[in-house]
């Protein structure tokens, strides 16, 4: 009678964990109490081997999904309908030919399964599958008539591929697969991706950064400062704008345009002083020094001034140094007549907290924090060659702190300090070959100021008022 189901379709539930089987009855053998499947599809899926073989005590429910004409007629002999039978374990069928089914499954109801998969030769791999069957069967049947299973199976349960009695062809899968059509494909899209890329290049607008988002209707013109006298060297920017030098005498014309226009000396003063302590502001630390819990490591600056503009810049410098509570120590020699702009500075620097000597020897013996350098003078440079000047000097490159230089000149040969950083103001003179970092400072003269005196310009600074500058 095992011969009548042969053929037909049928549907297996093995249970949540190893789902559900579908395919044609290929075998049932009573003696081994299992029915095979041929071309078997699992939870929909087509099976990667060509014949499944199920134990009977494994299976939870059986539904014949299409049934051969010789069993139909065979039903139909018998009175029993050609619907869809079920066999479901512990439970009768109203098919005769479904009995001897449904007895299998009732003799043994345990919840697991097992699948053995036969190889299209597998003789022997079918007498592997027969005999792990028989071995689980005989450990899972442990309680008779009870469907038990062990804490491990119930916990991890059991995977589909323990069954697998061949080993996959990877030789022949390889085969299958078609190198040479799928490269050209892919090679195809690259193809047309860049070329659509290309296209897009073209249409779309250069994209900009978050710090660039300005779109350029022409090209960035980095010479944008002309000048009737050139000093001989040119710097640039971060940006790579270049500014030019210009000579002494040059600069000099300028800032006298500028005071004829209403940049007096004391609003220059103002402004260098202002842009020269945020530099030694920054230089210092900082935030990261500067703050209300840092009382006690408050920085040291000393100033060494002359009684000429120069130093008397240095002297505004050092005002607003001591207004942001650094310990500011000014130098500067007693002279019988100064210049009324000194002497103005030098009164408003008596009223806040920093100190003012004339001695060298009322200086500090160990190290500053910074010492600004503006001894030096355009007008005279035979200044140096004084007793004090030269006294200065050395305890400048004794106490070796880092040195900044204001408005340094462009006298040749070796310096009396060396200075670690210089800042000029306006625009830079062609200074000496050092070893010093130029910076540049915007002491706020006009645009028209500048052509007045045949300096076609524009301002490099940006949002900032003192910049860096690199040789050129």
């Amino acid at each position: 009678m095992a011969t009548d189901w042969l053929g037909s379709v049928v549907s297996i539930n093995c249970g949540v964990m190893l789902g559900i089987y579908q395919g044609e009855v290929s075998s049932v053998d009573h003696a081994s109490q299992t029915i095979s499947l041929k071309q078997p599809y699992r939870n929909g899926v087509r099976c990667p081997v060509p014949e499944v073989t199920f134990s009977a005590m494994d299976i939870k429910e059986l539904k014949f999904l299409d049934i051969q004409n010789t069993v139909n007629k065979t039903s139909t002999e018998q009175g029993c309908t050609p619907e869809t039978s079920v066999i479901s374990s512990g439970h009768p069928m109203p098919s005769n030919k479904a009995t001897n089914a449904t007895n299998e499954s009732s003799r043994s109801s345990t919840t697991q399964i097992t699948i053995l998969r036969r190889a299209q030769t597998g003789s022997s791999n079918s007498r592997g599958a027969t005999h792990s069957t028989q071995r689980r069967s005989g450990v899972r049947n442990g309680f008779a008539g009870g469907s038990v299973r062990s804490k491990d199976d119930e916990c991890f349960g059991e995977g589909t591929d323990e069954g697998l009695d061949t080993d996959f062809d990877f030789e022949a899968n390889l085969a299958l697969f078609d190198k040479a059509a799928v490269f050209s494909k892919i090679d195809g899209i690259r193809g047309h991706k860049a070329q659509h890329h290309s296209t897009q290049t073209e249409q779309k607008p250069q994209s900009y950064r978050h710090d660039e988002n300005i779109l350029e209707r022409k090209p960035v013109i980095y010479r944008q400062i002309t000048v009737p006298q050139h000093g001989g060297k040119e710097y640039c920017t971060d940006s790579g704008l270049v500014v030019p030098s210009i000579p002494y005498e040059l600069h000099k014309r300028l800032l006298g345009a500028a005071e004829r226009w209403g940049l007096t000396v004391e609003r220059r003063l103002e402004t260098i002083g202002v842009c020269s302590s945020q530099m030694a502001l920054s230089l210092l630390g900082g935030p990261n020094r500067l703050t209300p819990k840092n009382v006690h490591q408050r920085p040291t600056v000393v100033l060494l001034c002359g009684p000429h503009i120069q130093g008397a810049q240095g002297v505004s410098c050092g005002r607003h140094l001591a207004n942001h509570e650094v310990e500011v120590i000014l130098f500067l020699p007693n002279f019988v007549k100064m210049q009324e702009s000194i002497s103005s500075e030098v009164s408003l620097y008596g009223r806040t907290s920093g100190l003012q000597v004339s001695s060298i020897k009322e200086l500090p013996a160990s190290p500053v924090d910074l010492v600004i350098h503006c001894l030096d003078s355009h007008e005279n440079p035979l200044m140096r060659e004084q007793s004090w000047y030269q006294s200065a000097a050395d305890w400048a490159n004794r106490n070796r702190a880092p040195v900044l230089s204001i408005d340094p000149t462009t006298n040749e040969g070796p310096q009396a300090v060396e200075a670690k950083w210089a800042l000029s103001l306006g625009l830079p003179l062609p200074l000496a070959e050092r070893e010093s970092r130029l910076y540049l400072c915007d002491v706020g003269i006009p645009k028209l100021v500048f052509q007045e005196v045949g300096i076609s310009y524009h301002s490099p600074f940006g949002c900032k008022f003192v910049i860096p500058l690199h040789p050129a």
